[in-house]
């Protein structure tokens, strides 16, 4: 019961991934063995069904269960005790950069067309977003990432484009899990604060170019993150 508490603090889905992780771990299924559905285990960990849902994938990514569909979710064999750390970092990459090369299609296009229809008021709005996103900077992730999205989404509901804030609220759910679990792991994240105020000054001087190369500086930086341990872990 102590581990289910301390999962409903914090970032959900990595808590849920590790306690599953560790379950695994200690032979809790063996290998071939099929698992506990997602209700029951949400029920077990005291979280909801999407958390666990997000958590086996990351998982399964990482060849610790496989799932089955229309059968179950089954504990794997174990990976190789010496390339299991670089598989898992180069598998939770390859994931993480996928999420941003969809952030860099959305948002450069985002940017483009705030920076023509901006009005005066929404200046301010978006400046009280990102000084909730530097307050919270440090914090607790979750609190974080949420600040974070909220000043980029108010960015693309600024586009004007309806088409577009649809196809960037879909992914949402799925980009807020991987940023999380990245501020609340990776020890090499860069400081992208700076980007942020750029894109700002670019959008309050409708300055479309200027917009555009702050949002590429920002996300391009966290993506070269990824290539650059991909190159460092490859044989």
């Amino acid at each position: 019961m102590a581990e289910t508490a301390r999962l409903r603090h914090g970032p959900v889905v990595p808590r849920v991934e590790s306690a599953l992780r560790a379950m695994l771990a200690e032979g809790r299924w063996r290998p071939g063995e099929r698992m506990p559905n997602e209700v029951a285990l949400a029920a077990e960990l005291g979280v909801g069904r999407s958390s666990v849902r997000e958590a086996v994938r990351l998982l399964a990514h990482d060849g610790l269960v496989e799932v089955r569909h229309g059968s179950g979710t089954y504990a794997a064999e174990p990976p190789a005790p010496a390339a299991e750390g670089d598989m898992r970092r180069l598998l939770r990459r390859a994931r993480l950069r996928e999420v941003y090369e969809v952030r860099r299609a959305l948002e450069v296009e985002a940017a483009r067309l705030a920076a023509g229809r901006l009005r005066p008021e929404d200046i301010g709005r978006l400046r009280d977003r990102l000084a909730l996103r530097e307050e919270r900077t440090g914090g607790d992730p979750a609190a974080f990432v949420d600040a974070d999205l909220a000043f980029h989404r108010a960015v693309v509901e600024l586009s004007g484009n309806a088409v577009l804030l649809g196809l960037f609220t879909s992914v949402l759910p799925v980009l807020r899990a991987a940023l999380v679990e990245m501020v609340s792991y990776e020890t090499a994240l860069p400081d992208v604060s700076c980007a942020h105020a750029e894109l700002l000054d670019g959008l309050a001087r409708g300055d479309a170019d200027a917009a555009i190369a702050a949002t590429v500086s920002h996300l391009e930086a966290v993506m070269e993150l990824f290539d650059s341990e991909k190159e460092v872990a490859a044989p």
